[in-house]
């Protein structure tokens, strides 16, 4: 079967390509050692200025890159630049930090003791459609600066951003073989995972995905990273700025058309001022403009796949059949897209709030992958953490209060991998990004994301005698 490019807002198939055979995947991994064996021996400034070439690469060609993300999974093409040139950020960074971040670390001891930070070789990357080029450039930028070498297996409907990272680093000047598109199905995972000159492996996606690639790198006792799935809450006590509030969750939620795991997705607010906020998101969604994503003033495209939409819409009908209420959105056949021949076919589903769902309510624990919003009532700040807490994930949280006992509270009782006050949960390259519980472990980004993929050795030198 072959890996197709296809076209969410129109279904227009744009490029079929055929997987890997098991002689070219041979060859790369071979590539790949001999890659690492030459790039592992760099300088430090070697790699910064070919990262640095690569940041460029990117922000001259963000038009060219940007189109091609919105073709195949239908972010909007503001969006699209803004990840590109995102993804040039964490090149610069790294190419900046690197060398700082891995410096030789003294400790006092009866010797000379030090840490050094080393490349351990080939690492293998799982990576998810919603972030075509963001997902990737977080891992290779601190990978790639730390002497390792990269191999890429990215999500099967979008091969044609896969192959065009490839070719930003092969023109960055990389060594050949540093970074590697591997276009092959999800059953070739374990048989790389399985191969000696692989080190380790990161993921980023379902948990099922990073149930199955943990489970293979376990049997091979291999390190993983993996960033999976969340069902962020958006918590606004009575004491937020409201209207700050609102404008923020309606960002927060409809970030990537809904598909992101980071997106807030249960909107916990205190009874006091519900009413409020929810009559304010509902005018907020009812203006957002669905449609053709390349189009620039477009604010909601389809979502990635059919079988994505399907999900969404059986979701949806989960939480009317549990006891929730649709207050806007919920029906397909009255989006304008409708009306449009060209993108009837299309993957749109509506913005959507469901209210008065049951947070006992399986459903209400799930991660939401496109817009749809649960809002959930709360008496006071101890129920607010409650619910928050009353999830399998723990990736991020988002929080909106202007008493300082309540921030407090807040940060030191969520159970998650990062807290926002007074703002969204977003990724940026200067902090460690990541989750707990279901949402999973390891760091990306910040320093810490850098240390993941080294061999932290210890070293000691017996000290001469005088």
């Amino acid at each position: 079967m072959g890996i197709a490019s296809i076209n969410p807002a129109t279904g227009e198939t744009l490029k079929v390509f055929e997987p890997l055979t098991d002689e070219a995947i041979a060859t790369a991994l071979e590539r790949s050692q001999q890659a690492f064996e030459r790039h592992r021996r760099t300088s430090f400034a070697q790699r910064a200025e070919r990262m640095q070439r690569a940041a460029q690469i990117l922000i001259d060609r963000k038009a060219e890159f940007a189109k091609l993300m919105t073709l195949e999974m239908g972010k909007p093409i503001g969006a699209a630049i803004a990840e590109v040139e995102k993804s040039a950020l964490v090149c610069r960074y790294y190419a900046e930090h690197a060398a700082e971040f891995l410096a030789d670390v003294s400790i006092p001891t009866d010797g000379d003791s030090f840490v050094r930070y080393q490349p351990i070789g080939a690492v293998l990357a799982v990576m998810p459609w919603n972030f075509p080029f963001w997902q990737v450039f977080r891992f290779a930028a601190p990978a790639l600066m730390a002497g390792n070498v990269g191999l890429l297996k990215h999500a099967s409907n979008v091969p044609q951003s896969a192959l065009a990272i490839a070719e930003v680093f092969d023109q960055a000047g990389f060594e050949t073989g540093a970074f590697q598109t591997l276009l092959i199905g999800a059953d070739r995972v374990a048989q790389l995972v399985a191969d000696e000159r692989v080190k380790a492996a990161t993921l980023t996606g379902s948990e099922p995905a990073g149930a199955s690639l943990a489970s293979h790198a376990g049997a091979a006792i291999k390190k993983t990273v993996l960033e999976l799935g969340g069902s962020d809450p958006f918590i606004v006590m009575a004491s937020a700025d409201l209207d700050a509030a609102v404008a923020m969750a309606v960002t927060a939620r409809m970030i990537n058309n809904g598909q992101s795991c980071i997106a807030a997705k249960r909107f916990i607010v205190q009874e006091a001022i519900a009413d409020a906020f929810t009559q304010k998101l509902v005018e907020r969604y009812a203006a957002l403009k669905v449609g053709d994503p390349l189009l620039p003033d477009t604010q909601i495209g389809p979502l990635a796949t059919p079988a994505i939409l399907q999900d969404l819409v059986h979701q949806v009908q989960r939480c009317i059949e549990a006891g929730g209420k649709i207050l806007i959105g919920g029906d397909i056949s009255a989006l304008p897209t409708q009306q449009d021949e060209r993108l009837r076919r299309g993957n749109f589903y509506p913005p959507t709030i469901v209210a008065d769902l049951p947070t006992e309510a399986a459903i209400a624990k799930d991660e939401l992958f496109g817009p749809v919003a649960m809002v959930f009532r709360v008496p006071d700040l101890e129920a607010a953490i409650a619910l928050a807490n009353d999830t399998p994930f723990g990736l991020g949280a988002s929080a909106w209060t202007t008493v300082d006992a309540e921030r407090d509270r807040l940060i030191n009782d969520i159970e998650a991998g990062s807290v926002f006050i007074n703002s969204m949960v977003k990724s940026d390259p200067r902090l460690p990004f990541g989750g707990i519980k279901r949402s999973g472990y390891g760091r990306e980004l910040g320093a810490q994301g850098i240390y993941e993929f080294v061999n932290i050795k210890t070293v000691w030198v017996k000290s001469s005698d005088v």
